[in-house]
């Protein structure tokens, strides 16, 4: 069966990243979302080639909208929107409202976490059980991921712009920021 897929998307949430994949038969008014492989939404026999479909992506389901629109003939632009915002903003706005790790303990990958707004950790999908507390440099936001002791330090930058700085810990040893 062939597959019109005229539009792809990696949405990274707390709780993962997440492929959308749109498909758009313009002679069959076929609309079908993917996420992550799995079919999500199907409508077949749609007359009206133009539009939007809404659905949820995640644990959280995170509201999400793919715009359709005519661009003259039979080109069609597409979009997509997350909690609101387009695509490009929501991913900006991520990066700054939350912080990022990977890493591999005893042989399996790790994907950490930190909302920033809400100190909420998340590790591989789950939001982790927390304990927060004041140090002399600032906070330290402790967690245990597969009996290893990790902490997430809140640090001044000493900068006034910059604001805060977070760096995690995992046994003791600094793990670097995961870069998109």
């Amino acid at each position: 069966m062939s597959r019109d897929i005229v539009a792809v998307w990696d949405v990274d949430l707390s709780d993962g990243v997440y492929r959308i994949e749109f498909e758009h038969g313009t002679t069959t008014g076929k609309r079908v979302i993917h996420i992550n492989g799995k079919e999500v939404i199907r409508k077949d026999w749609m007359f009206k080639l133009v539009g939007k479909e809404t659905f949820s992506v995640g644990v959280l389901e995170t509201k999400a909208t793919i715009n359709i629109e005519a661009m003259g003939g039979f080109a069609y632009q597409y979009s997509l929107d997350i909690s609101g915002k387009n695509f490009q903003t929501f991913m900006e706005n991520r990066s700054k409202i939350s912080k990022t790790w990977t890493l591999k303990l005893d042989g399996t990958d790790y994907r950490i976490v930190l909302e920033k707004d809400s100190m909420d950790v998340w590790c591989n999908g789950q939001n982790m059980e927390t304990m927060g507390e004041f140090a002399d440099d600032g906070t330290e936001t402790h967690f245990v991921v597969a009996n290893h002791n990790c902490c997430i330090k809140a640090l001044s930058s000493g900068r006034r712009k910059n604001g805060l700085v977070h760096v995690l810990l995992v046994d003791g040893e600094g793990v670097p920021e995961f870069m998109q």
